[in-house]
């Protein structure tokens, strides 16, 4: 019955698209094949700009994520100010849209002519994006942090280890492994956002469908586009799900 409701609301709105009075003109305009294919390498060579902008962020905001949850998270009246810095830190850069991130570091900062200080588009979409999602990923190895029971600290305490290495060994570990689902999809979101650093110049999926759009006056090639970031975000969203049922199969297997 559901496998029929769903072919039937799709079909009906299929049907209402493809008998409005505009749609040959929509249908040639955005999902023309011709324009499809003949802007895809250029568009996928440009995708590539996307990849490298993922990876490289990525790894630096797991690190830099990690570091602001344990500032967080770091106990003692002498650490207060350490704990309002990162609290600042992280209302600040997730309050902001970060359009106006990518503006304010990719056009504000090389106009400083700082020496040392790279000029390149790229480097500041890295730092930009770096910055942003090190704000989300924070809070979420805090969350996974903070899911630990103090128990385990104590244990790791009685045996002889330090507040360090009763984080790295002990706490740290089993955090992590609670936060990978929602930390997959911080890099959900991170993938797509690399589309933003297209607006300080650099030459990526989006600028060059912009560049295909321009010669050609048609819109497929953000379809191209669209293709692309899908081909990466679905199966990464599959995994979530994966790692989601998962978890909840074991926490239910605990419980009884």
């Amino acid at each position: 019955m559901s496998v029929v409701s769903v072919v039937v609301v799709f079909g009906l709105l299929g049907w209402i698209v493809v008998n409005s009075p505009n749609w040959p003109a929509v249908r040639d305009a955005f999902f023309n094949a011709k324009y499809f294919w003949r802007a895809l390498p250029y568009v996928a060579q440009g995708f590539v700009v996307n990849i490298q902008l993922f990876l490289v962020s990525e790894v630096l905001v797991l690190i830099c994520g990690l570091g602001i949850a344990l500032m967080r998270t770091v106990p003692g009246a002498v650490f207060l100010p350490l704990r309002l810095l990162a609290v600042i830190y992280s209302d600040f850069f997730r309050g902001v849209p970060g359009v106006l991130f990518i503006f304010l570091f990719g056009f504000g900062i090389p106009a400083l002519e700082i020496p040392g200080v790279p000029n390149d588009p790229f480097f500041f979409g890295v730092l930009t994006l770096v910055l942003l999602y090190t704000a989300y990923v924070g809070e979420v190895y805090r969350a996974g942090l903070e899911s630990v029971h103090p128990s385990q600290e104590a244990a790791a305490r009685s045996l002889g280890l330090s507040r360090a290495q009763a984080m790295r060994y002990v706490v740290v570990p089993q955090a992590v492994r609670r936060v990978v689902p929602p930390l997959l999809n911080d890099f959900i979101g991170l993938q797509k956002d690399t589309a933003l650093v297209s607006f300080i110049g650099v030459v990526e999926v989006f600028r060059q469908s912009q560049i295909q759009e321009a010669a050609t006056y048609n819109f497929t090639p953000y379809l191209a586009s669209a293709a692309l970031f899908l081909l990466i975000t679905v199966p990464l969203t599959r995994v979530v799900d994966i790692l989601i049922a998962r978890d909840r199969r074991r926490l239910l297997a605990a419980a009884r």
